[in-house]
């Protein structure tokens, strides 16, 4: 079938994001007092829990007995606090795109592709990197966007991937999904989407051998070999 758009993932595989994300949920717990602080290693094991206020649970569930509790509401809350302090260092543009991937995208765009996200993060964040890096809104950028606050399950699950294709009014067959991690690899994969892997500096340990091609980077990728694969 012929190619007719790429589905990219955000954090890590459109900019090395999850340093920023890190820097905002640490400023977070400080301001709130909690005795939280997560290290890169800390957040290298929590990024294989998708989603910011599931890495929250899945932080606080390894705490000592005795330690504070966080409800749900308020790790919801504290959770809307962190995207806003992350769309603040995003806006004094503290981040940029990873190699290969504004040329690709322009490319795509010329050859009438249409390009999509399929994020685990929130819709906000996707709009603060879109200005941030491209200086316009998501719209402006991608014909569609679906977004983990969108979705009943977060990425190992397809849910996202499926959104998208909905969204674009198209087979799984005619995209191939671009993404960073092994739970954005499975969730692709079971979406029925081919997947195209660029390791990022918190996944470059994971195991990709079912991609069906890995990068270093989307440096020089063609477009008619992204097609055959």
């Amino acid at each position: 079938m012929e190619l007719k758009a790429l589905i990219f993932d955000v954090d890590g595989t459109l900019a090395e994001t999850e340093e920023a994300h890190r820097a905002a949920f640490n400023e977070v717990f400080a301001r709130h007092g909690l005795g939280w602080h997560w290290s890169m290693e800390d957040y290298r094991a929590l990024l294989k829990t998708t989603g910011g206020k599931e890495r929250m649970r899945a932080h606080q569930a390894g705490l000592p007995e005795g330690a504070r509790r966080l409800t749900d509401e308020e790790i919801a809350a504290l959770h809307k606090e962190k995207t806003a302090l992350y769309g603040e260092i995003l806006a004094r543009g503290e981040l940029a795109l990873r190699p290969g991937v504004a040329d690709l995208i322009t490319r795509a765009c010329a050859a009438g592709l249409r390009v999509a996200v399929a994020t685990t993060t929130n819709v906000p964040n996707v709009e603060a990197l879109a200005r941030c890096c491209w200086g316009k809104g998501a719209d402006e950028v991608f014909d569609v966007v679906a977004a983990g606050d969108e979705v009943a399950a977060k990425k190992p699950a397809p849910d996202v991937f499926l959104l998208a294709l909905e969204r674009l009014g198209l087979e799984a067959e005619a995209c191939i999904a671009f993404e960073d991690s092994l739970n954005g690899l499975r969730s692709a994969h079971g979406a029925g989407l081919r997947a195209v892997v660029t390791p990022s500096v918190y996944t470059d340990d994971q195991d990709f051998s079912a991609a069906e091609l890995v990068v270093p980077s989307l440096e020089g990728l063609d477009l008619a070999a992204l097609a055959r694969l």
